[in-house]
């Protein structure tokens, strides 16, 4: 099983299957406009202008399913990112990434990197703040802006906590482009 298997909508409701992006690496982040970490945006783009042209692709899947942070039409959240941030990698359609009613494709990534478990699921809302970077691999996503890296053939090669900075994955994205 590889992330080419599923199909997603983009910001304009059109049927994307992932197989498009076959033979890049793939950066999968879910997003918000109204978070603290929505300045991460500019450096996901900083990134995508580095690396881009070597095989990168940014796939942007907003999320409303913390705290309603991003509220808004598609179109108005991928024309958010694009004036105010610059954006210019792809920005589909909201998304829901945990419970029920998350999409096939988070219910998958999830799977391939969920290795430990919340050890103290008793700590406040702050303490679980400034505990991501700690927890990137627990399983249901903490909060906005968690990545995940795929390489070339499809296949999940690291998960990253919402507190790692978009310049913190250059290195893991030149290991594997």
């Amino acid at each position: 099983m590889s992330v080419y298997q599923f199909s997603v909508k983009d910001a304009y409701q059109k049927e994307i299957s992932l197989s498009d992006y076959k033979g890049n690496v793939l950066l999968i982040v879910n997003t918000a406009t109204k978070c603290g970490l929505t300045p991460q945006y500019a450096g996901l783009e900083k990134l995508y202008e580095s690396y881009n042209s070597k095989g990168l692709e940014i796939l942007d899947f907003p999320c409303n399913q913390f705290m309603n942070q991003a509220p808004g039409s598609d179109e108005e959240l991928s024309g958010f990112c694009q004036l105010n941030y610059g954006t210019t990698f792809k920005t589909f359609a909201k998304i829901d990434i945990n419970g029920d009613t998350a999409h096939p494709l988070y219910k998958f990534l999830k799977s391939k990197q969920s290795s430990e478990g919340d050890e103290d699921n008793k700590k406040g809302f702050i303490s679980k703040l400034l505990n991501l970077k700690k927890s990137a691999n627990t399983g249901e996503i903490k909060w906005n802006f968690t990545k995940f890296l795929i390489d070339r053939n499809g296949e999940v090669i690291e998960r990253f906590a919402p507190t790692v900075k978009p310049e913190e994955l250059a290195s893991a994205i030149e290991r594997i482009l």
